[in-house]
């Protein structure tokens, strides 16, 4: 009888979780999914999907007109909920919204969100339960939790660098990027080298001849398909093979499809292809040689309209946009309870369980070499299994932590841009381990 009452009282829960984003979704229907159902989610905007929801004016939105996925959609696509048949490789932005609208009507999950409900403050009680504030249309609530689970994501807070002098033209972060057509005919500047840096070159110069990119190191650019398989596809054909040969191996296989990063006036890349974050882009290298996109290296100064670079040369432009990535921002969270802001590492065990605050989970809080869902849905399964009671949570989390931290599985350099980063299929194997489960072999990979 003391058994059934602890699993009742757990079952019973309170689950407070923030981000209707393709994690929050995944993390309420695993919770569904174990009996979990006293859960409430708050989500900010009118709808799901997060970043995948194309909207001129939503602040919160990264995508554009013409995103599409850069991750292949086996690749991308619930375990137990696949895509359509009938989706092409790499999904646009509307099509994977559509799934994942999908996802919440076949799982009946929306009766748990609150739409256009904006977490203001979370913070611990002396009880070790939650203390939620939140504002809707009808003033500021505030609530109590048993669980808080964080979902709202990581590409929503632009991180905007800082140059000597004052720029006079018009200056925005990729994140307010929406569609090329309002910069034609103007001279446009993007500044980065990494997957939205070189899509949204690519656009603006379909419409703006002479668009420059800024990029201050090198970077190794995949082709979005190799020997006729999207990259991540023909990648994960290989994971067989010691992690210096798959470098070795990957980077012949790049050098013999495009040639030399110098015979497009790039710079090359002063490590290997999988020591950072891939750049996925089939067009950039075409549209270089084309004479459409011209390279330009670090920015050191502005002056007027004037872009002073490093190695001396100079531009005159209306435009600069920065395509420089996202701090990591939870800005209902205390600082000196949580702040990874200007971190080079994060302090939570599999990404996702914080040592001191045992019922405190992020989820989705990972970039992979690969799409982040899949990985968001396994660490949700993991955290539906505590708190149902089927899985003991890890103890000495401060000792695996650090472990985790002094000999990561990856192979990127310490800096705050790869705070996130981890190795898509060694992750995907450890949480997969953590769930007693061996990782199964997609058919495409087959």
């Amino acid at each position: 009888m003391e058994i059934k009452r602890v699993l009742k009282d757990r079952l019973s829960a309170r689950v407070c979780v923030i981000g209707a984003g393709p994690s929050g979704i995944a993390a309420i229907k695993n919770l569904q999914e174990h009996g979990i159902t006293n859960v409430t989610v708050f989500e900010k905007n009118n709808q799901i999907g997060g970043n995948w929801v194309y909207d001129e004016q939503n602040e919160h939105s990264s995508v554009y007109e013409t995103t599409h996925i850069i991750s292949s959609k086996r690749w991308s696509e619930f375990e137990d909920f696949p895509m359509p048949v009938d989706y092409p490789d790499y999904p646009s932005h509307s099509q994977l919204l559509k799934y994942f609208q999908n996802y919440v009507e076949h799982f009946q999950l929306a009766r748990y969100i609150r739409f256009n409900t904006a977490v203001q403050r979370v913070h611990r009680l002396d009880d070790n339960t939650w203390h939620v504030i939140y504002e809707d249309a009808e003033g500021t609530h505030e609530a109590c939790y048993d669980y808080l689970l964080v979902a709202n994501g990581h590409h929503w807070d632009p991180f905007m660098p800082v140059y000597p002098g004052v720029f006079d033209g018009e200056m925005l972060h990729s994140h307010q990027y929406k569609k090329a057509s309002i910069f034609k005919d103007k001279r446009v500047l993007v500044v980065g080298g990494g997957n939205s840096a070189c899509d949204v070159a690519v656009e603006i110069s379909r419409v703006a001849p002479g668009t420059c990119i800024s990029m201050r190191r090198g970077y190794h650019i995949f082709p979005k398909f190799i020997f006729g398989k999207p990259t991540d596809v023909a990648v994960a054909k290989i994971q067989w093979m010691p992690s210096w040969l798959r470098q070795k191996f990957i980077s012949l296989v790049i050098r013999g499809l495009q040639g030399r990063y110098a015979k497009y006036k790039l710079m090359k890349p002063d490590c290997g292809p999988l020591e950072i974050h891939p750049t996925i882009n089939s067009e950039l290298l075409y549209f270089i040689r084309h004479g459409k996109i011209h390279p330009r290296p670090g920015i050191s100064r502005f002056e007027g309209n004037t872009v002073h670079f490093t190695d001396g040369t100079q531009g005159e432009f209306d435009t600069v946009i920065f395509a420089t990535g996202y701090q990591i921002s939870f800005p209902f969270f205390d600082k000196n309870c949580i702040d990874f802001s200007n971190s080079t590492t994060i302090p939570l065990y599999r990404k996702m369980m914080h040592p001191e605050f045992e019922n405190l989970y992020f989820i989705g809080l990972c970039q992979p070499q690969g799409c982040i869902w899949p990985l968001a849905d396994y660490q949700s399964k993991i955290v539906a299994r505590i708190i149902a009671g089927t899985l003991k949570r890890p103890d000495q989390l401060h000792q695996k932590i650090a472990k985790e931290i002094n000999k990561p599985h990856h192979r990127f350099k310490s800096h705050m841009r790869h705070a996130l980063e981890v190795d898509y299929h060694i992750f995907r194997r450890e949480l997969l381990e953590m769930l007693g489960q061996k990782p199964k072999r997609l058919k495409s990979c087959s």
